[in-house]
């Protein structure tokens, strides 16, 4: 377990629901990926991610898809193309990744809590 962190470090980390709008093959990432485009409604609106997550999805299986992703961290560079959001997600038994997002449809910008 890591140190404990105050509510308001938590409260720090902006964690929102999106629906992915694009998916694009990402050939030069050093390990497979994918680039990704997701909405994470009006107030956020469109933040591109860099997800290594060719295991379990394929481009059809994550569009339309609702999504957890941290939008407040500064965007970073992967290869050619620039980050701008995290996307959550869990390791599987052998450490692929399994993506975070709502048990049923929900309003997208909406902010975990």
């Amino acid at each position: 377990m890591s140190d404990p962190i105050t509510y308001d470090d938590f409260a720090k980390v902006d964690i929102r629901v999106g629906r992915v709008v694009d998916v694009q093959p990402f050939p030069e990432a050093r390990k497979p990926a994918y680039k990704i485009w997701v909405d994470y409604g009006p107030e956020i609106g469109v933040k591109k991610s860099s997800v290594q997550i060719t295991v379990h999805y394929t481009p059809e299986d994550l569009m339309g898809r609702q999504v957890l992703g941290v939008v407040n961290f500064p965007p970073r560079q992967i290869g050619p193309f620039m980050s701008e959001a995290l996307v959550l997600g869990l390791p599987d038994a052998d450490g692929a990744v399994v993506l975070i997002g709502p048990g049923q449809e929900v309003p997208l910008g909406g902010r975990m809590f």
